[in-house]
């Protein structure tokens, strides 16, 4: 086995797609894995895994435009667009097929990538992935609402961020291990990095591409059918604050064949709270499961026969709830 990249190889990259620059982390080699964070996060989110990750693999972790270091113009923050961003910058990585492992709202880029694009999808992994319901934590869909977003700009008021990373510390020993205060520290980390201008404007259009006052608006789960031909591994955290633990239950239920992996004393950010047995579950999917590939005829097949109760698994409760989901109001990307 080779060393843990040094830290230096995990130093951020630029390129420019489209007139923009994006930067991203790139660092070893073998199979490619590709990482895609969640709102606000970046490719340094992935700090804690990716460095044994690159021991076997060529591990890619982008900032989504909109994000970190990348640029933050007035442009397209859907899930689709990103999933042609990340269509784009594998292109020119020279990168022709990837695991693909995508967290919150990179889960749901992670599946529209795999919709838009499934001849370059080997696996999917998803963590505490948004799209599955409605369901989502109440600051975001507060956030959503006209007005809710801009309020973020009181934390350009001198002094305001410093007092409530105190104040967040003194609720944070209060709350302890509870649920909410596992995501606490990630919660309060994301805060303190909205006050620039730009870095605000960008989270206020990526939130309301997928969020609004009611919760969720783009759902994954008419379409999960379509995994039936490609390796699906879930992981969630069981203290998840900003996704309920549910969720997973019910894509699992909706994907054949998929695994599903709950972290117990874990919140929304399973590879923060316990790194290496995520890097452990993630190279056991991979060393256990052959690559998909893109069969057109089976896409067709899949697509004239559309989700049914016969394509789910589990109870029958966990069934009706995931057609109940698809029958809702939500609406998916395309």
């Amino acid at each position: 086995m080779t060393d843990v990249p040094a830290a230096t190889q995990l130093e951020l990259r630029h390129l420019t797609l489209h007139g923009h620059r994006v930067a991203y982390r790139q660092a070893g080699n073998g199979p490619a894995v590709v990482l895609i964070h969640g709102i606000t996060s970046d490719s340094n989110t992935w700090r804690r895994v990716m460095p044994s990750l690159a021991r076997r693999f060529t591990v890619i972790a982008p900032d989504l435009l909109g994000h970190g270091k990348s640029d933050k113009p007035r442009a397209d923050y859907s899930v689709a667009a990103y999933a042609n961003g990340m269509r784009d910058l594998l292109a020119v990585l020279d990168i022709e097929r990837v695991t693909v492992v995508g967290h919150s709202l990179g889960g749901g880029v992670t599946m529209q990538f795999a919709y838009q694009y499934p001849q370059l999808v080997e696996r999917i992994v998803l963590v505490g992935t948004g799209g599955v319901t409605k369901d989502v934590n109440f600051a975001l869909r507060l956030a959503s609402v006209p007005m809710g977003s801009e309020a973020l700009a009181l934390l350009r008021m001198p002094g305001a961020v410093p007092a409530l990373q105190i104040f967040g510390r003194i609720v944070g020993a209060a709350l302890g291990s509870t649920r909410f205060g596992r995501d606490l520290p990630d919660m309060l980390r994301v805060l303190a990095e909205l006050p620039e201008p730009t870095a605000s404007a960008a989270f206020s259009r990526t939130l309301r591409a997928v969020v609004d006052w009611r919760g969720q608006v783009v759902t994954m789960l008419d379409r999960c059918y379509l995994t039936q031909s490609v390796p699906v591994q879930l992981i969630w955290g069981e203290d998840d604050s900003v996704i309920p633990v549910s969720h997973a239950r019910l894509a699992h239920s909706a994907m054949p064949d998929s695994r599903l992996e709950i972290f117990s004393k874990s919140g929304h950010f399973p590879f923060h709270d316990d790194p290496d047995r995520f890097v452990e579950v993630v190279e056991r999917f991979i060393d256990s499961t052959e690559a998909a590939e893109y069969d057109q005829d089976l896409l067709r097949s899949l697509l004239r026969t559309g989700i049914n109760e016969d394509t789910l698994s589990g109870t029958v409760d966990t069934r009706v709830a995931v057609l109940d989901a698809v029958n809702s109001d939500e609406r998916s990307a395309t």
